[in-house]
């Protein structure tokens, strides 16, 4: 079985958690076993073992570091070079599973089919493909540096991430783009960048929408209508993202399937927190859709929380196979299935990649 996921933070892991992830996940939580600086520790669900077991021989992998002004509580980095310089030395992490045949980089056409064609009988220890994204725009110091990173391969970018940012306000702020957010978006779209919209505030969301004309997606995002939270999509932007030919990828972060999750209190068990819940917002936005070619995997499994913060089914990230059981005793048929394990994201990349020149 072939997946994507559309949505996974493999370099921050590596850097900022210092996860080995070429270890099976049972080692990284036994060297985790006595730390305590993070809710996850000895809790993770990903690494490269665990890709390859359940599937996924591509995803999207992002690069992320956050600017915080000096009155941002918010962790993250005093400077846009800091952030800047942190996204390369994720790049370089990302180059070295290269070189040591762990991920190929996913970054055109060629590539894409090349590495599909790989895993229809996929070797053992194939490579992870990758398509690489940056979450949240503050560590481009300024708009050329975009131009910089697309020779390098970057692909997508969502301009913000959580609370105020450089070129866009992020979850649980408000407001319009910054002053330099058009130029971005502007540069984005000359350059064949997707935008993702996840994490833009309200007024953001709508502003990047009318002033971008290329291809947009939702990497991980579930429905506003069932967990009422900014940080989910309500129903006129999933309808208006739609509208665009958008994929929005379910997120497994248990506090955006089930309302009401206190964080450090609640846990999917007190919460019900289930696939059959996760499989509610797809099922929501498949009905605004009209169909399942929209929906699609954005796990966010390694997005700073782990088991205590999943479905109850989740010990690891081949679990999700069990997410696609789920939806089809929901009525999805094996064209809706797989559809959304890889058909939905590799038919928009492809779409979007065809007759595609990229600066080099």
């Amino acid at each position: 079985m072939f997946l994507v996921d559309a949505h996974l933070d493999l370099a921050m892991n590596a850097l900022e958690w210092n996860r080995d992830l070429r270890q099976p996940i049972a080692s990284i939580r036994t060297r985790e076993s006595a730390l305590t600086d993070k809710p996850d520790r000895g809790r993770g669900t990903v690494s490269l073992p665990e890709l390859r077991r359940a599937g996924f021989g591509l995803v999207v992998a992002t690069q992320i570091a956050r600017y915080v002004a000096p009155d941002n509580p918010l962790p993250g980095w005093h400077s846009a070079e800091q952030a800047w310089a942190q996204t390369q030395g994720q790049l370089a992490w990302y180059r070295e599973m290269e070189k040591a045949g762990e991920m190929a980089a996913i970054a055109d056409l060629a590539s894409l089919d090349a590495h599909l064609a790989l895993w229809q009988v996929p070797p053992d220890n194939a490579p992870i493909g990758y398509v690489r994204s940056l979450e949240g725009a503050d560590s481009l110091v300024s708009v050329d540096y975009l131009e910089r990173a697309v020779r390098d391969g970057l692909r997508a970018v969502g301009p913000a991430h959580y609370g105020p940012g450089r070129y866009a306000p992020g979850t649980h702020t408000t407001g319009p783009l910054e002053a330099n957010g058009p130029a971005l978006l502007a540069a984005m779209e000359r350059l064949g960048v997707i935008l993702d919209v996840t994490h833009l505030s309200d007024d953001s969301l709508w502003q990047a929408l009318d002033l971008f004309g290329g291809a947009v997606w939702a990497s991980h995002h579930n429905a506003r209508m069932l967990v009422p939270d900014q940080r989910q999509l309500p129903d006129d932007q999933i309808k208006a993202v739609i509208a665009r030919g958008a994929v929005i990828g379910a997120s497994c972060d248990a506090w955006m399937i089930v309302p009401g999750w206190v964080r450090g209190s609640s846990t999917p068990q007190s919460t019900g927190c289930t696939f059959e819940r996760l499989a509610d917002h797809v099922v929501h936005i498949c009905s605004l859709a009209g169909s399942t070619r929209h929906v699609c995997i954005g796990s966010d499994l390694d997005g700073a929380f782990g088991t205590e913060q999943t479905p109850q089914e989740i010990d690891t990230i081949a679990d999700l196979h069990r997410l696609c059981d789920v939806l089809g005793s929901r009525g999805f048929t094996d064209g809706d299935l797989e559809g959304f394990r890889w058909r939905n994201v590799v038919g928009f990349l492809r779409a979007h990649w065809a007759n595609r020149t990229w600066i080099a």
